[in-house]
């Protein structure tokens, strides 16, 4: 699909008359037309307007020119749907969202990456075996990992998540296992989707534990001594 009928497709869906498109984006009505009847193209600050507005990528925008490729795991991006997003919630064609949310990067050891990536991808015709030997030599080719020294935050991350588990082993709920891991954490704008990851029924019951807790110390501070 062309540029000029993606954007008259995504304007038309929300509703939205070109004036309020125009309005919008801090066009004039004329270039929304003259990109609906394919006279012109938005430039790049544009395009970031009206992906960010539509909330879908540059590249759905432009028709999809280039096939986009995750730079930290290697999983092809098909749909924007799981593209990772920067602090401001703008989508970043760079990485899927498992490896990348709100601005960080969700992986910073290739081995731990490796050992995630592995259990979706053997089958009865790729190996275990198989795989880890195709990422170990396909991951250090991207960029990601290519710019590690410059794209990582010294442990920051990891730190954080050392906290996390910490804070969720110290609560000692019964019939919890214990936490050694987190694979991925992501932020406000990502629904992950690890239906085997552990740590979902353990914040799940964290979140649940806490409310309960709270909910307590208000009785609590009704009751007359």
């Amino acid at each position: 699909m062309e540029t000029k009928n993606i954007i008259l497709k995504l304007r038309t869906e929300r509703g939205m008359s070109q004036d309020e498109l125009a309005d919008k984006i801090m066009v004039t009505r004329q270039a929304v037309s003259r990109w609906e009847h394919g006279d012109t193209i938005p430039n790049t600050d544009t395009l970031k307007l009206l992906s960010k507005e539509f909330d879908v990528s540059i590249n759905t925008l432009l028709g999809e020119p280039r096939k986009l490729i995750c730079q930290c795991c290697g999983m092809p991006i098909d749909d924007d749907s799981i593209l990772g997003r920067d602090k401001d919630g703008t989508l970043n064609e760079e990485y899927c969202k498992w490896c990348y949310a709100d601005g960080t990067y969700t992986y910073n050891n290739m081995d731990e990456l490796i050992d995630v990536c592995v259990k979706n991808m053997v089958n009865e015709n790729f190996t275990e075996e198989q795989a880890r030997s195709y990422l170990k030599e396909m991951l250090p080719k991207l960029d990601y990992w290519k710019r590690y020294d410059e794209l990582s935050d010294n442990g920051q991350f990891e730190e954080f998540k050392k906290q996390l588990m910490n804070e969720i082993n110290d609560l000692h709920i019964d019939g919890l296992p214990r936490v050694d891991k987190l694979n991925a954490l992501v932020g406000k704008y990502v629904n992950l989707e690890y239906k085997n990851c552990q740590c979902f029924a353990v914040m799940a019951t964290w979140k649940t534990e806490m409310r309960w807790r709270r909910r307590r110390s208000r009785r609590l501070r009704h009751v007359k001594c």
